[in-house]
């Protein structure tokens, strides 16, 4: 089984990974927008896409739209990729499409991958695992060249954690431990539930998010959460992203790169 994220009000019933603003209400796009916001930034990282690439397909309503404007230009251009999927969900979808979707094993290195985010810091490292998939999106995009971030703009913040917990795919064997040494770190660990029932990562494998806050290092973190025995992977994707095509929903879409700063309209 797998889940999505839930609001931050129904952590009392064990269904959290969201937080909620701090400091009151703030205006955000309607779902419409986003919408159509995750889709302009699919098509802007789709134009990375050349003839003869091997992809690696992520998983999520950004990555959803990407897979249908992949197979409209290979129907539309002919364009002849070779594709794998980082989920079920994903491979089902892009198979639904007319796109075939092989093993990463079986193409080895990918010359790019494209995934969405569910946040985005000014240094372009990610937190990842809101549809329970991060342990394979990051086998995925490790074997990749090139790996571009899409989202819209309501993903990028100023400190991985601000408005998300930290995904973490965890073995069921002795899990009461490994959540122990998880919140020795300093986090509130909550296993991920929907309509009661504990979530599952296309592994099997239970999928917990652990609220650390503001994550100030995320290096620091994802090094401390490597070591923690049990823990299968976790969502901090650090130093991976080469760009990020993010939208507004008034219709810019800017690339981001790491460490500069630097934005640029994409035209």
């Amino acid at each position: 089984m797998t889940g999505n994220w839930t609001p931050r009000e129904a952590i009392k019933h064990s269904k959290a990974a969201m937080r909620e603003p701090v400091g009151g209400t703030t205006l955000r796009p309607t779902m419409n927008e986003l919408e159509v916001a995750k889709r302009r930034a699919a098509a802007a990282a789709l134009e990375l896409v050349q003839d003869g690439m091997k992809l690696g397909l992520g998983t999520g309503s950004t990555a959803k739209h990407l897979v249908e404007l992949l197979a409209e230009r290979i129907s539309r251009e002919g364009l002849s990729v070779r594709c794998c999927a980082t989920s079920k969900d994903t491979a089902d979808l892009a198979e639904g499409l007319g796109i075939r979707i092989e093993s990463v094993d079986d193409l080895g290195e990918l010359d790019l991958a494209i995934d969405g985010a569910d946040e985005i810091d000014p240094d372009l490292n990610l937190v990842k695992g809101g549809g329970a998939a991060h342990f394979r999106e990051k086998l995925v995009e490790t074997s990749a060249r090139r790996f571009a971030v899409i989202a819209d703009s309501t993903k990028v913040v100023p400190a991985l954690g601000s408005s998300r917990m930290i995904p973490l795919e965890v073995l069921p064997f002795a899990m009461g431990g490994t959540l122990g040494r998880i919140a020795a770190l300093g986090a509130t660990v909550h296993p991920r539930t929907r309509e009661g029932v504990q979530v599952l990562s296309d592994n099997g494998n239970p999928i917990v998010d652990a609220d650390f806050g503001p994550v100030s290092d995320p290096a620091d973190l994802a090094c401390r959460l490597d070591t923690v025995c049990g823990l299968l992977e976790h969502g901090l994707f650090v130093g991976m992203a080469e760009v990020a095509f993010v939208a507004y929903a008034d219709g810019r879409v800017e690339t981001l790169r790491p460490r500069s700063g630097e934005r640029t309209p994409v035209e």
